[in-house]
């Protein structure tokens, strides 16, 4: 990392050397959804540049408790992934935006204050998601017992270009200006995707409509269904990292409208019995059987990109005899007529939908000409309407480069002009330092402490109406910082 270029202006530093404390979150046994004392964040709230607080769980417990375990976050903390099943999400930095009032944080996430006046906490939340510095936070990612993680000793070693504070306030000012015409770009790219799947999805439901007017078409599910078989539960497995795993299908994997997306895929360790067990072959139709009320029942086909992988315990493998194209099938099983009534045989309690239940739940079975027809079509509306799909593609892979590019020219120096009247970045450190010897030498003597102590106590025993001298305290430095490494 020192070898590479930075301006005269600044210099390098390590995370711990300009963190004020560095700590885990609160453990609450068992949040709950329904509001109860502090709100605490999920797990997986924290993304890359981004923290998402639409999904909140509470502590049960009031804001006192919470600020004596030192839980609460402030706005402008960094928090930090200690856990995930991705190894690339595994050490991930979010900021905590301005606004946020009483919000505590689970002990599977990292938070790190910084210390005032020396970095903006914006600054080093882009600089957290760049090449330069994930290369550096793969080096610390550990797996123990099953579990990919980092520790909060690791964080702090990691280092990072520290520039002129006011040249970083530039910085953020420019990236920020250009990651929000990225999101537009990439928000219309995601609606016309939408939009895609609603024409396409409308027809499929108008011309199963069609053919259920012939009731010698439709017949009960299980008539069709040669197995189903459930996923492998996650108590049986452990998470190992990308290079000696096996990918493991989630829930989450299986888009609504039945499409797999495969951004975020977990590795486990398999053996050869497991694979036997759970490995998917082409053409099964997999079935989101627990979940949410609003989106259990997903499906989708296996295809080459998932073929070979195991999937969990939320899923159904279903394959279907030689009357039903997989295809067409995973088609009527998302539309809204199939999930309507296959969501009056789920159990309430669970959100599960049981196969001896699906299996009465009736299923048009037309001609193979009659169900390839209609996967033709959906598939021609798909790529016909509103945008290509592969200019969709190009748009991602482009706005994805010029992202990192940003990054890796804002890292560098590269993105903003510097200014030769702002205080070097090396200043700034040795403020830093001066003011944290300042306040360690203004801090009580113990020894003093306790003969004033022992001077009281002894003057309240003998009832003696002399005065006892105990000197006032010595004020801190404004900026003074309290080292509270613990990790």
């Amino acid at each position: 990392m020192d070898g590479e270029q930075i301006p005269p202006s600044w210099t390098w530093v390590e995370l711990g050397e300009v963190a004020e404390s560095v700590r885990n979150g609160m453990y609450v046994s068992r949040p709950g959804a329904v509001p109860d004392g502090v709100p605490i964040l999920r797990i997986g709230a924290v993304r890359p540049m981004r923290l998402d607080l639409s999904d909140l769980r509470y502590t049960g417990v009031g804001v006192e408790e919470v600020e004596e375990r030192d839980g609460l976050l402030r706005a402008g903390d960094l928090l930090f992934t200690r856990y995930n099943g991705n190894p690339e999400f595994v050490g991930a930095c979010a900021r905590v935006p301005d606004g946020v009032h009483e919000l505590a944080y689970p002990d599977k996430l990292i938070r790190v204050r910084l210390a005032p006046g020396v970095f903006d906490s914006r600054f080093v939340c882009y600089m957290w998601a760049s090449e330069e510095v994930r290369r550096q936070v793969r080096l610390y990612v550990k797996t123990s017992s099953g579990q990919v993680g980092i520790a909060g000793g690791s964080l702090k070693k990691v280092r990072l270009p520290l520039p002129p504070l006011a040249e970083q306030h530039r910085i953020v000012e420019a990236l920020e200006e250009q990651l929000s015409r990225l999101g537009n770009a990439r928000s219309l790219v995601r609606r016309a995707r939408r939009l895609n799947t609603q024409l396409a999805g409308r027809y499929v439901a108008d011309r199963l409509d069609e053919l259920a007017r012939d009731d010698s078409l439709v017949r009960p599910l299980g008539e069709v269904v040669v197995s189903s078989q459930g996923g492998w539960s996650r108590a049986q497995r452990h998470v190992v990292p990308e290079d000696v795993g096996v990918p493991y299908l989630k829930m989450n994997n299986i888009t609504s409208g039945g499409d797999l997306n495969l951004e975020q895929v977990t590795h486990v360790q398999a053996g050869m019995g497991e694979l036997d067990k759970y490995g998917l072959k082409i053409g099964e139709v997999l079935f989101n059987s627990k979940n949410s009320a609003e989106l259990v029942g997903k499906s989708a086909v296996v295809d080459e990109s998932v073929q070979g992988w195991v999937f969990n315990e939320n899923i159904t493998r279903i394959r279907f005899d030689s009357s039903i194209i997989p295809e067409f099938a995973a088609l009527q099983l998302n539309s809204p007529g199939f999930r309507r009534a296959s969501r009056s045989k789920a159990s309430t309690n669970v959100a599960a939908i049981y196969m001896k239940d699906l299996k009465r739940v009736p299923f048009l079975v037309p001609s193979l000409g009659e169900q390839a027809q209609v996967v033709d079509r959906y598939r021609s509306l798909r790529d016909q309407a509103c945008v290509p799909e592969r200019y969709v593609e190009s748009i991602e892979q482009r706005a994805g480069s010029l992202y990192r590019r940003l990054l890796s020219a804002a890292f560098n120096g590269q993105l903003v002009a510097q200014d030769h009247t702002d205080e070097p970045a090396a200043l700034l450190l040795t403020r830093l330092s001066t003011e944290r010897a300042g306040a360690k030498n203004d801090k009580p003597q113990r020894g003093r402490t306790r003969k004033v102590a022992s001077s009281q106590k002894l003057s309240e025993l003998t009832g003696s109406s002399a005065a006892v001298f105990v000197p006032a305290p010595t004020s801190a430095p404004v900026h003074a910082v309290q080292q509270e490494f613990d990790l």
